[in-house]
């Protein structure tokens, strides 16, 4: 289900809810979402967008709630009660049987005595959301963003260690920059953004690590700015030795903060993001691999006759990038020649079904059959990511070099500030 789809099917239930007249309840409870500051403004994460159903539990107890805080029902000290659907309606359901009435609209589980969550057997903060739809129950958390970023700063940044704090700060800066420019105020939207790689990987309370949130803590209100609006950070693994700007990868303008940026150690032939593992790389594809690949991808970014591409024997880089990496590839076959933007050759140069290429930043070599087709390509490359904004290894590297956040943040986003967000 795509995002665009997962969007329509619950916003069509807060519409129907909105239009009923409300019915009075007697008691009631904290909504679902607050505004405060910053830090405790809530986001609301998409966890899954078609479970088949979900259990949830509370150390604390909790309380099932509609929309307007009005109480559905209560659950007692870690009673595991079991969330389903009908199309779009959801109800809980008791350990013994006994269910809630069916419910249109969305329904709140909220921890009692401020306690955590468990889903499914994962902790969590905050509140969480179901919304039924005909593919299944749509489970939204509900948290505040710096506890939200306490489970998203520790898979993102990667290290543990106290020594590369300024980089873990950095990084929480950054990720917090990221939520507060997806806050929407569209109630017909029923999430921020999802807890996957296509926003920012989240994981909850069992990945949170004492650096991580002591990072959250010690930035709590800081994120990153550019003539005083918050912005966009985007950042990567590993730039290689050069960051890029978004025009080189991207089909986008570039922006003024993110510019090339050069991560040589100065006065020295070392780059502060050597240290990963990924710095320098090497991918080799046979040929009978390559073929499938350019068969089963190559006509999703360039136009293949009756998308056909036959068997390759030749790949050449057609050009490069100011800051060094492809900007386009040839692929000659027996068909023809496709031209291939570089960041989109990651995803048709790799065996099918495999990994996308580390990098744009690489070499292409060629061992030719005796049937002239490609018997082997191999590629030399150098980073992990994107490349554009702040390279996290290098930030790691520039920490354990006596830099503090800020001067991270400002080398890798020049002319950005650190500051609150409102």
């Amino acid at each position: 289900m795509t995002r665009g789809a997962i969007i329509g099917a619950i916003a069509s239930l807060a519409l129907a809810a909105c239009s009923r007249p409300a019915t009075p309840k007697p008691e009631r409870v904290r909504p679902g979402r607050l505004v405060q500051d910053v830090g405790d403004k809530t986001i609301r994460v998409l966890l899954s967008a078609k479970a088949t159903g979900a259990r949830i539990a509370s150390p604390s107890g909790l309380m099932f709630t509609h929309r307007d805080g009005s109480l559905i029902a209560r659950a007692s000290t870690n009673q595991v009660w079991r969330v389903e659907h009908e199309g779009h309606r959801v109800r809980a359901v008791r350990p013994d049987g006994v269910a809630t009435v069916w419910s249109d609209e969305p329904m709140f589980a909220r921890p009692t005595a401020n306690g955590l969550l468990s889903l499914d057997g994962k902790p969590y903060r905050g509140d969480v959301a179901f919304s039924g739809s005909d593919s299944g129950v749509a489970v939204v958390n509900v948290v505040k963003i710096d506890d939200y970023l306490r489970g998203v700063v520790p898979l993102e940044i990667g290290t543990t260690a106290y020594s590369d704090s300024a980089a873990v700060q950095a990084q929480a800066v950054t990720a917090r920059s990221y939520a507060y420019i997806h806050l929407s105020t569209d109630a017909r939207q029923p999430y921020d953004l999802t807890a996957g790689t296509l926003d920012q990987v989240y994981g909850g309370v069992a990945v949170e690590t004492p650096v991580s949130s002591e990072a959250v803590e010690s930035t709590r209100t800081q994120v990153l700015k550019y003539a005083g609006r918050v912005v966009n950070a985007p950042y990567h693994s590993t730039c290689g030795g050069s960051t890029a700007a978004a025009s080189e990868i991207w089909r986008s303008n570039d922006e003024p903060y993110l510019q090339r940026v050069s991560d040589r150690i100065p006065g020295s032939s070392r780059y502060y993001c050597d240290l990963a593992p990924r710095f320098r790389w090497t991918r080799t594809i046979e040929g009978p691999d390559l073929t499938a690949a350019l068969a089963q991808y190559l006509s999703s970014y360039t136009s293949v006759p009756n998308r056909t591409p036959g068997t390759p024997r030749n790949i050449t880089i057609g050009s490069h990038t100011p800051s060094g990496r492809v900007g386009t590839i040839t692929i000659t076959t027996d068909r023809g020649n496709f031209v291939v933007r570089g960041n989109d050759a990651r995803f048709v140069l790799r065996p099918p079904g495999g990994e996308i290429l580390n990098s744009t930043y690489f070499s292409v070599e060629t061992t030719s059959a005796p049937d002239g087709s490609i018997a082997r390509l191999t590629l030399h490359g150098m980073g992990y990511g994107h490349g554009v904004g702040m390279c996290q290894s290098g930030a790691i590297g520039r920490a354990r070099a006596g830099q503090d956040y800020r001067t991270i943040l400002r080398t890798y986003y020049p002319g950005t500030t650190v500051g609150p967000a409102e």
